[in-house]
């Protein structure tokens, strides 16, 4: 049959989009709900948009696969013709049948290829509609520097059924492909085979700033610098610029931020609001041994992802006054539980809250940390409690579309952020974090871990001497409607202890000597 049934099945394929065209008007032969036509119009659309997007993927599979079938036909044709001619061809000719440029042809074959030859589970869950394009060229972009075998376990790790993950996380595909990129750079940086110093070295020498002229007179000026240096900066703008809202500001945040920015490459930052005291917060969490410089792990930077360990030394070494040391289990990687019993959150919970979500908890929202506000789960006045497990941090756009609309979150733990559910019923699971177990020098041996207090055994968290100061407790930010009731305070000291305290100072002090902590 061949090209026969190609345009049969394309035909039919526009046949049911006439169809489904209909149905998104309610000109259906029958309506989608007798007993309410609106509503159910309402819920139809959704209905069809979750079906469009798994058929989008599904052609995405099908325009790869056909790519890369074309192209080694074409190899087959014309054996003679030299290797980067016959390349050259093959790009112009799918880029003229697409109707795209030379650059975004290449990109293109160069992610079909990969699909095809070392992104089995990738292109087997797009063709499904498991995933979109968006997200396989995700995956194939971080598997690009590795070998096969770190492609198929990247790969693995995100889409393979029998991979580990808690029941509450969203799949791959139900995160947006944005995040999803961020959550596999943040997989590639831990598992690479070279080192993230050696890496980091070379990456910094290709520090740059770009200009790129934009409409309406304006343009874009841009630099890539190193991670922590950029995230500080971003971080300081968006402090001063918070600082600067008031009643008689008219500008908006990203506004101030901007006129900020120009003030100091323009003037040398001489200006009275650049110079103040005004300190962004940057969390770097890294493990002790790494900050020790037994092991070569990441650390991670708030906001960013994972960072070489001697940039997290450097940062500590050097005093920086945004440092805190985040604990972590040593088994898993995971931060320990906080509890508070008043209804003011401490910035010791809110660093925790920081370091469990990463962003907004809103599905695909990736509103940075510093900008979100702590917010009961279960509300106080309701009889919900301050602790980790009863609060969540959505940024103020998803904070009021909480407390005014029909928009709902599901409940948290202390390692897990909240999910959500829809006006319409719709469940849509939340965005976790990649918690991975630290690593340990060979010499360490792992019976040392199980000496440690069990969480749960004793009290767990950050003791007042964390590195977590409490000093000047900010209130929970509620919306103007809701009463906050009288906060009688709760004296530090009554926050849970450290249970690895003792374990992180005897081997901090006994030079590689690990002892049980005492009872």
């Amino acid at each position: 049959m061949g090209r026969e049934s190609v345009a049969k099945a394309f035909a039919d394929i526009r046949a049911a989009l006439a169809v489904l065209n209909a149905e998104v008007d309610g000109r259906g032969a029958e309506p989608f709900s007798a007993a309410d036509p609106l509503a159910g119009l309402a819920d139809g659309n959704l209905d069809i948009l979750a079906g469009a997007k798994e058929a989008e993927a599904g052609l995405a599979g099908l325009k790869a696969r056909a790519a890369m079938k074309y192209a080694n036909t074409a190899h087959a044709l014309a054996p003679e013709m030299p290797a980067r001619a016959q390349e050259m061809a093959i790009a112009a000719e799918i880029g003229a049948v697409l109707a795209i440029g030379p650059r975004a042809a290449s990109t293109f074959l160069a992610t079909s290829h990969a699909l095809d030859t070392t992104l089995p589970l990738t292109l087997s869950a797009l063709q499904s509609g498991t995933i979109s394009w968006q997200h396989a060229l995700a995956l194939a972009d971080e598997a690009a520097t590795l070998d096969p075998t770190g492609a198929a376990a990247l790969e693995g790790h995100f889409l393979d059924p029998d991979t580990p993950r808690p029941s509450t996380a969203a799949p791959a595909g139900d995160i947006p492909a944005h995040r999803l990129r961020h959550k596999a750079r943040t997989w590639r940086e831990r598992h690479h085979t070279d080192s993230i110093e050696k890496r980091h070295t070379k990456a910094v020498t290709d520090r740059r700033v770009e200009y790129r002229p934009d409409q309406d007179g304006m343009a874009w000026l841009s630099a890539c610098l190193p991670a922590h240096q950029a995230m500080a900066g971003w971080n300081r703008l968006n402090a001063l610029a918070r600082a600067a809202q008031g009643p008689d500001e008219s500008r908006t945040l990203t506004q101030i931020r901007a006129d900020n920015f120009a003030e100091a490459i323009l003037t040398n930052g001489s200006n009275a609001a650049l110079s103040s005291t005004s300190r962004a917060q940057v969390l770097v969490t890294v493990p002790v041994v790494a900050l020790m410089g037994l092991t070569d792990e990441p650390a991670m930077l708030d906001g960013y992802g994972p960072i070489p360990p001697s940039m997290a030394r450097d940062l500590v070494a050097n005093g920086a006054d945004s440092f805190h040391r985040v604990l972590v289990d040593p088994r898993d990687g995971a931060p320990l539980e906080i509890g508070r019993t008043s209804y003011r959150v401490t910035k010791a919970m809110r660093n925790w809250l920081r370091m469990r979500d990463g962003t907004c908890p809103f599905p695909g929202c990736s509103n940075n940390s510093l900008d979100n506000e702590a917010d009961h789960l279960l509300a106080w006045h309701h009889g919900g409690t301050t602790g980790i497990s009863n609060l969540g941090q959505p940024c103020p756009k998803h904070h009021k579309l909480r407390h005014t609309t029909g928009w709902k979150p599901t409940p948290a733990t202390k390692n897990q952020p909240p999910g959500w559910t829809s006006p319409t019923g719709r469940h849509y699971k939340s965005e976790h974090q990649d918690w991975e177990p630290p690593h340990w020098p060979g010499w360490l041996a792992s019976s040392c871990v199980t000496d440690i207090h069990e969480p749960g055994s004793g009290s767990a968290g950050h003791a007042a001497g964390s590195g977590m100061p409490d000093d000047d407790d900010p209130p929970l930010v509620d919306l103007p409607e809701f009463e906050i009731p009288e906060d009688t305070g709760v004296a530090e000291c009554d926050l849970p202890q450290d249970v690895f305290g003792e374990f992180y100072l005897r081997l901090a002090l006994t030079g590689h000597v690990v002892t049980a902590a005492p009872t």
